[in-house]
């Protein structure tokens, strides 16, 4: 707005003492100080307004409107409450600096003067991105935006003011505007969108972490040309981006609300190119996926992985080891519109596994640029070549469990050195906002092989892939993984032994511990893991426990009278171990 504007309204009580010829500078924001320099909060464009408590004597007014004046403000507003008429000397200083001078009447509160001006800046600021935004629009319909997402968010923050990041549904960052989103906060944005959008609840979400309160906007394409709406939130919502503004939209106007979904469109159709282009690596894994299945001759596998090779790795040529990961999304029955068989769960699987084998510290949208995700009925199955993604193993007390370490052994040091992909690591940071997306009915499951030297040894990497995503699949929670290092393990047994097997035997050897436990708060159950766990060391499961060994053999004890099993005879220890497994 011009400045010009203000003497215009007469409800604002404005009265021109100086700078007529400057009225039609532009007005870019409103300040209210007293102090003697405010330069360091001045950015230029801004209507002061000052209530002349930091003048003390004639000889402040000068340094004080100097200061203003180089800071490029656009004018200066002073109250008549304090002082009654303005200082002549003030009137002086802003005729020789050249700066628009207005009398506040005693009648007005700045508060009125700020809020029109913030008003109007806004209306016009969002006017013109609005503009801007239908402009990107239509060029997108035949060709693509220059800039990518970057651009519109850049947009937003310079002309409304407004942070914002595009996330994944793990909540990497895709683009964002300043300052880069932490990981954590990311993950936790993620959550609570998944977490909101399985509840059928209407967006824009309203998250508020830290004291900080932020709007989350799901990004789909519903123009023309888009792929048509999913039948079932579930088949879209662990692969769809999100908007996330650090603002509280709930009272925001319904043009502004039209803008924002104006920017999620634009950002939707760019998604959609980069998908396409991820069609060629796509369709290089599926070829390599056939031939190992049926049993393809290894040289002419070898030749479709140099073919593969650089396209996923540009200038290296050749891989010199490759991973194979499994990955599958489960869903039971639910009150959702269909049924939990007529979900397409291969997609989801495949979008969700090109989001997880991302290095979660890298952003960009074109990170996943070198994976190669095909999917075949409900699996979805990443052929990855080493050097193309490294994680490293997760940092403990994360809530992970070492599962790393129980299963088969082997400790995290070992594993650490391991190259490649590690399952518990794959998962570390996209576990929260992943479970709350599956919420009560989904489950993904993930298996991981080790790392092969030559085509022929692919076939294998498969199966051990597979075998591998079946012992996660056996284990308690919505997000499981498993590594080939549990496949040389009694725990590769489990999973295809009978659920009716495994609830008669859990429930024949822990049910009489658990209803001794919940009628006298006796920790049976926590007792006995602990004794295994210290492999039947009296002293060591004492200390762990922080009981007298006196205490610990009185509950052993009970244990064995409960369930008529010797705990020093290893068949019996054998026996308590797996059940607590399955169970």
């Amino acid at each position: 707005m011009r400045l010009r504007a203000l003497l215009e309204t007469d409800a604002l009580g404005l009265r021109l003492l100086g700078g007529e010829d400057e009225l039609d500078r532009t007005v870019r924001g409103v300040m209210t100080t007293d102090l003697r320099d405010p330069s360091r909060y001045l950015s230029g464009g801004e209507l002061v307004l000052t209530g002349l408590a930091w003048r003390r004597d004639a000889a402040d007014s000068e340094p004080f409107v100097r200061i203003l004046a180089g800071a490029g403000v656009a004018g200066l507003a002073a109250g008549e409450a304090e002082l009654g008429d303005i200082p002549a000397d003030l009137v002086e200083a802003c005729l020789h600096h050249r700066l628009p001078l207005f009398a506040v009447n005693e009648t007005v509160a700045f508060a009125t003067i700020t809020e029109y001006v913030v008003r109007q800046v806004s209306g016009e600021r969002a006017g013109d991105l609005a503009a801007v935004v239908d402009r990107h629009r239509r060029l997108m319909t035949s060709g693509p935006a220059g800039g990518g997402p970057e651009v519109v968010l850049d947009l937003l923050t310079s002309d409304l003011d407004l942070r914002a990041w595009v996330l994944s549904p793990t909540g990497r960052q895709i683009a964002g505007a300043g300052a880069t989103l932490p990981g954590p906060l990311g993950a936790t944005l993620a959550g609570h969108h998944l977490a909101a959008t399985r509840t059928g609840r209407r967006a824009p979400h309203r998250a508020a972490v830290a004291g900080t309160t932020y709007s989350l906007f799901p990004i789909r394409n519903t123009g023309r040309g888009a792929v048509p709406a999913a039948r079932d939130v579930r088949e879209s919502v662990l692969s769809d981006w999100l908007l996330a503004v650090e603002a509280d939209a709930s009272d925001w106007p319904a043009a502004r609300l039209d803008l924002l979904q104006g920017v999620t469109q634009l950002i939707a159709v760019e998604r959609d190119r980069r998908d396409a282009a991820r069609t060629v690596r796509r369709r290089l894994a599926q070829e390599v996926l056939e031939l190992v299945q049926t049993g393809a001759a290894p040289a002419e596998i070898a030749a479709r992985l140099r073919v593969a090779a650089p396209v996923l790795l540009p200038g290296l040529g050749v891989a010199p080891q490759w991973q194979v990961v499994v990955a599958r999304v489960d869903w039971s029955a639910s009150g959702q519109s269909a049924a939990a068989g007529e979900i397409a769960s291969g997609p989801v699987a495949q979008a969700l596994l090109e989001e997880i084998l991302v290095d979660p510290a890298v952003s960009g949208p074109d990170s996943a640029d070198r994976i190669a995700v095909a999917h075949t009925g409900e699996e979805a199955i990443a052929l990855v070549p080493l050097p193309a993604v490294i994680t490293a193993p997760a940092e403990p007390g994360e809530g992970e469990e070492d599962a790393a370490a129980g299963a088969d052994g082997k400790d995290a040091d070992a594993l650490a050195g391991e190259p490649g992909l590690h399952a518990d690591a794959l998962l570390a940071s996209v576990r929260e906002p992943l479970s709350a997306g599956l919420a009560d009915d989904g489950r993904l499951t993930l298996g991981v092989s080790a790392a092969v030297h030559s085509a022929e040894g692919l076939r294998g990497a498969l199966e051990e892939a597979r075998h591998a995503r079946r012992v996660a699949a056996a284990r308690p929670g919505r997000v499981c993984a498993a590594g080939h290092h549990e496949l040389a393990s009694h725990v590769l047994l489990l999973p295809f032994v009978p659920d009716d097997v495994r609830r008669a035997f859990t429930a024949r050897l822990l049910d009489p511990l658990r209803d001794y436990d919940r009628r006298h708060r006796a920790e049976l159950i926590e007792t006995l893991e602990a004794f295994l766990d210290c492999d039947g060391s009296w002293t060591r499961c004492a200390a762990r426990l922080h009981l007298h060994v006196n205490t610990l053999r009185y509950r052993v004890g009970r244990i064995e009278q409960l369930t008529g099993r010797d705990l020093s005879r290893l068949e019996d220890k054998l026996d308590f171990f797996l059940a607590l497994r399955m169970s």
